[in-house]
């Protein structure tokens, strides 16, 4: 467990954020809710109220199935990467399916929307690039029973992809459109 005393063996609000904001930057990894309020001695939800507050106060701290993390200026993550838009339409069964292609062909997902005629732009990160950040969402998805956010637009959803070319984001368009209505936006 973080130290959060203020020297006096007080632990503050004030160093509890602190120091979630340090670890948070010191991280690899997204580190989900549960770690952090068992490591701060604190209930989930209070995190989420830091996290809260902290992004109010500009810290780029990002949501995650996997987690949270803050967002590195300069890291690189994308650096070198081209950024490509997509929306598609397909039945929430066929997620899985959907998302494996992507992430089979070497292109990472950042993110899924849907436009909603009431209250409009509803937006997801999703950060994933690999079978098994795959696996875990869909299994997260149905332990969970949560609707998937394509259910509020009657399937039709955009993702913002992330691959080494632009070869690698045509060709993988082309296997979605073997399988899904699919069209590229510029991002």
């Amino acid at each position: 467990m973080f130290d959060q005393s203020n020297g006096y063996g007080v632990i503050t609000i004030g160093n509890r954020r602190e120091s979630l904001a340090a670890l948070l930057a010191q991280a690899t990894d997204p580190v989900t809710g549960l770690e952090l309020a068992h490591n701060f001695g604190v209930t989930r939800q209070v995190i989420v109220q830091d996290i809260a507050i902290l992004r109010a106060e500009g810290n780029p701290i990002i949501a995650t199935p996997q987690g949270y993390f803050l967002a590195k200026p300069n890291s690189g993550t994308l650096v070198g990467r081209v950024i490509q838009v997509i929306t598609i339409t397909h039945t929430p069964d066929e997620t899985e399916k959907e998302l494996l292609i992507l992430v089979d062909a070497g292109v990472e997902v950042l993110d899924v929307s849907v436009d909603h005629p009431i209250y409009g732009e509803f937006s997801a990160s999703l950060m994933l690039s690999c079978r098994r950040d795959v696996l875990a969402f869909t299994e997260r998805v149905r332990r969970c029973d949560a609707p998937l956010l394509l259910s509020l637009a009657d399937g039709t959803h955009r993702h913002t992809l992330a691959a080494r070319d632009k070869l690698t984001l045509d060709l993988v368009i082309d296997a979605l459109s073997d399988h899904f209505p699919v069209a590229a936006h510029d991002s």
